[in-house]
């Protein structure tokens, strides 16, 4: 028996409009929190590069998301996909953010 629901003959679904404009949606306006604290508060600074890592960062587990919840039909994978794709987001999101793991430079 398999695990990914049935689309169009036989094909597993991909992702549709509206998962596409949820996700770009839901980055935009995850990142208007630093966006608007940069106007109010010193404590964070970010530059455009932030912007755009952050951007990539949050949609592409977005649309992760978006395949593993509707692609997998059995609700126990499907939780360990969104948890594996929420362990990966804040490991990377952590790294970037002050390395916790690998060190470079001095």
């Amino acid at each position: 028996m398999s695990t990914l629901t049935s689309g169009h003959g036989g094909n597993a679904p991909g992702i549709g409009k509206r998962s596409v404009l949820r996700v770009l949606l839901g980055t935009g306006a995850i990142l208007l929190v630093p966006l608007l604290a940069m106007q109010f508060t010193r404590e964070v600074n970010w530059t455009a590069l932030d912007f755009v890592v952050a951007a990539i960062l949050l949609a592409g587990a977005g649309f992760a998301l978006e395949l593993a919840v509707g692609r997998v039909a059995n609700t126990k994978q499907r939780l360990l996909w969104v948890g594996a794709i929420a362990l990966a987001f804040v490991y990377v999101w952590a790294e970037l953010a002050v390395g916790i793991f690998f060190h470079f430079g001095s």
